[in-house]
């Protein structure tokens, strides 16, 4: 029998790579988006794919559901990947764009996971698979709200992993750096919504920096990846017989977790302003 994967955040990007990699490795991948639309172009593509949004309760038990119902109540892993992002300065982030972003990037994660957990308790196995990023365990300026729910994530995900030692469900974080990926234009619309920053302390910053990093067509990254670095990484921590607790993608991210261990808080902070 084929084992089954619940990927999330499937629209494109690593989501969408790791559906494609992981079904040509022989899994039966349920590739979920947020948008019907996405879900159909998936399932035009030969694959099963539920609809499910982290900020919509019903959508995520629907889903869930959907997919139980297809294997026979079994579900052998679960990637939580969906996530977006709000740049802007934390001194200009409103409470209501904090809590929108969470709910998504957060308490999404966090229902589905729940949800499946019994699953994998009654049938004695399971993996669950959070995508996390270098920003859940160091900052960069402009990023807060993202910043912060991806500590919170890995603050979850930690303590779930702890807690779960004594069952034979396996928690695992990847932390991905620079990755070709959506995030940086999906976030444009959710900057023009909530950031009011021809008004803020900082307009000239914004005006130099931030929009045009946004905005401005540009190259890969320094450092940047293929999604495919995610799909192996991914790969790994479902088919190792004792996965890691993380597995970390990208140099940067290799880089700054040595960083973290080593220096001094003050010296840590001037490299990261610098970003």
């Amino acid at each position: 029998m084929r084992k089954s994967i619940l990927i999330t955040g499937c629209s494109s990007g690593i989501g969408r790579d790791a559906a494609l990699g992981l079904q040509r490795r022989g899994w039966r991948v349920f590739a979920s988006c947020r948008k019907e639309a996405d879900c159909q172009e998936l399932r035009d593509q030969g694959f099963e794919s539920p609809r499910i949004d982290y900020a919509d309760p019903d959508s995520i038990r629907s889903g869930l559901a959907q997919v139980l119902e297809a294997t026979g109540g079994r579900l052998d892993a679960l990637f939580n990947n969906g996530a977006y992002a709000v740049p802007g300065a934390v001194e200009d982030l409103p409470r209501e764009a904090l809590a929108e972003l969470f709910q998504t990037n957060v308490f999404g994660v966090h229902d589905l996971t729940r949800q499946v957990i019994p699953v994998m308790r009654a049938q004695g196995h399971g993996r669950i698979v959070n995508c996390s990023s270098i920003l859940g365990f160091i900052v960069a300026p402009w990023r807060g709200a993202y910043n912060a729910s991806k500590h919170a994530l890995e603050g979850l995900t930690d303590t779930l992993r702890i807690e779960m030692r004594d069952t034979p469900i396996r928690i695992i974080t990847l932390e991905p750096g620079p990755v070709t990926s959506r995030i940086r234009q999906n976030s444009v619309p959710h900057f023009e919504r909530w950031i009011d920053w021809e008004n803020a302390p900082r307009a000239e910053q914004y005006r130099t920096r931030l929009r045009k990093r946004l905005y401005d067509e540009r190259g890969p990254d320094r450092f940047e990846l293929p999604a495919s670095a995610v799909t192996e990484k991914l790969w790994r921590a479902l088919e190792d017989p004792a996965p890691r607790a993380r597995y970390y993608v990208t140099t940067p991210t290799y880089v700054f977790g040595l960083l973290k261990r080593l220096l001094p808080t003050a010296w840590l902070d001037w490299i990261l302003a610098k970003g």
